[in-house]
């Protein structure tokens, strides 16, 4: 969905960049944007958003309108507004693909540009990745919860506006939902659509069963009726079994048939339904649910012994509703020195540990244990080369004399960050979203249970390569001699 959203930014971008182009200050830099805490108290996210980030930087240009209306804020010169009319980004952009099992602290897009470009991109950047990868991860963690069974995404209404609606429906089939009801989002980006009806269909008959007897004969290849519009026990489960025995008297076949519930104990009421259709002949009828659904319910429920086996999660998971924003930064790493061509690296101090960032131009290597599982994170300089024929030493950056030693066999190395744009130009192609679904489940297969479980995962070690260790504790020392 291509749109141009160059003035989708925070107005001290456009400040700052004016300041470099007056100073004729536009040296190259290294951001890299990376969040510091996994939603959810979990110990994984989910990297997403890719494609969209590609759309904006493809699509990145001042239009006249766009410069008349900076030009009317009086904050601007006529020489810096020439120059933005013919603006286009032509850096480096490297970036870790949509789906991929992602951790704190380790870059999920690095852009290498000049400064003013480099810049301008952040805050649609982190609009763009915070957004996705946030429901990418919750939709990952309701699936678990759901333990094989089919999830569908009930949430457009209640996103909080269309973009989130879209976007976050696109995020949850990458997170592994089974579809979507967002008829825009199947469009866009080619995913399943589903649902089922309203309890208006219901009310707008003169009875119950009337309504599902003419849903059943519209669509008789995905006949899922909601039976809590008036008693789910009593009413809705005898009409349904009442139209599903007609419909098969008739000879006409019901492929995908069932029932929703949306309300009361859905524990309780699915196991009675359940019994109710067995009785009735109909063992293979589905129970699906809804009702203000997230894993912990979920997980509940299935706890409980719920008769249900497809779920369509809305409000907490469009909003990620218990943990809403994913806190994804955009940090300066490094400067290139022009007469040697090579990055010096920078780095953000704070009285808040978390907060001091790992200077230079970086890249991530992920360490697999001879099963295939994922052992840690690398994050080392770019320049830095590994073989799995050498032995390799992991050590905590923080408690450092926590360390791993892992011989040749023992463990595989994968760089598991790609180049997307080589001096302005796009050099990859972004898969299809259901191709993505399919990555990220290997990805998430990759993971132990137990840093999957949903209360007090085991976390995975994010580690720095004793050199970029090294690096950033010399400028530790630096800065603390400095008497400011």
């Amino acid at each position: 969905m291509s749109r141009n959203l160059t003035l989708l930014t925070d107005f001290y971008e456009l400040t700052m960049m004016q300041g470099y182009f007056k100073t004729k200050k536009n040296e190259t830099v290294v951001f890299d944007a990376f969040y510091r805490k996994n939603p959810n108290d979990a110990a994984y996210s989910l990297s997403c958003g890719l494609q969209q980030v590609i759309e904006y930087i493809n699509d990145l240009h001042f239009s006249k309108e766009d410069i008349d209306y900076l030009r009317s804020t009086g904050l601007f010169d006529d020489d810096f507004l020439e120059y933005l009319n013919v603006f286009k980004f032509t850096g480096d952009i490297y970036a870790i693909p949509e789906g991929t099992v992602v951790f704190p602290k380790e870059p999920l897009v690095k852009v290498i540009a000049p400064i003013m470009e480099a810049q301008l991109v952040e805050t649609a950047i982190l609009n763009i990745i915070n957004h996705q990868s946030l429901i990418a991860t919750k939709a990952a963690r309701v699936v678990y919860a759901a333990n094989g069974d089919g999830i569908m995404e009930f949430g457009l209404r209640r996103a909080q506006g269309p973009d989130a609606g879209i976007y976050g429906a696109r995020a949850a089939v990458i997170g592994g939902c089974i579809a979507t009801s967002n008829v825009l989002a199947g469009q866009l980006f080619d995913v399943p659509i589903k649902g089922t009806h309203a309890h208006s269909w219901i009310m707008s008959f003169p009875d119950e069963y009337t309504s599902f007897k003419k849903y059943a004969e519209f669509y008789p290849q995905a006949c899922i009726l909601l039976v809590d519009t008036y008693d789910t026990l009593k009413s809705g489960v005898p009409n349904a079994i009442k139209v599903f025995n007609e419909m098969f008297e008739a000879g006409i076949p019901l492929n995908f048939y069932g029932i929703r519930l949306d309300s009361g104990d859905l524990a309780y009421i699915s196991k009675k339904a359940r019994k109710m259709l067995d009785d009735a002949g109909f063992p293979d009828a589905i129970i699906s649910a809804s009702s203000d659904l997230d894993e912990y319910l979920i997980d509940s429920l299935k706890m409980q012994g719920a008769q249900i086996t497809s779920w369509g999660v809305g409000t907490n998971l469009i909003t990620s509703k218990d943990c809403p924003a994913f806190g994804g930064v955009y940090k300066l790493a490094a400067v290139m020195d022009e007469e040697t061509k090579t990055f010096i690296p920078k780095i953000k101090l704070s009285e808040n540990t978390e907060k001091i960032t790992n200077p230079g131009n970086k890249t991530v290597y992920r360490v697999y244990d001879k099963d295939g599982m994922i052992k840690a994170d690398l994050i080392a300089f770019a320049d830095e080369t590994y073989s799995e024929k050498d032995s390799l030493l992991l050590f905590d950056p923080i408690e450092t004399w926590k360390k791993t030693f892992l011989r040749p066999g023992e463990y595989s190395l994968r760089q598991i960050m790609v180049q997307v744009f080589k001096q302005g130009e796009c050099i990859y192609e972004s898969p299809k979203v259901m191709d993505i679904q399919k990555y990220c489940k290997l990805e998430l297969a990759t993971l132990w249970d137990e840093s999957k479980r949903l209360v007090n995962p085991h976390g995975i070690h994010v580690d720095l390569s004793k050199e970029l260790f090294e690096v950033k504790n010399k400028l530790l020392d630096n800065y603390s001699k400095l008497d400011i």
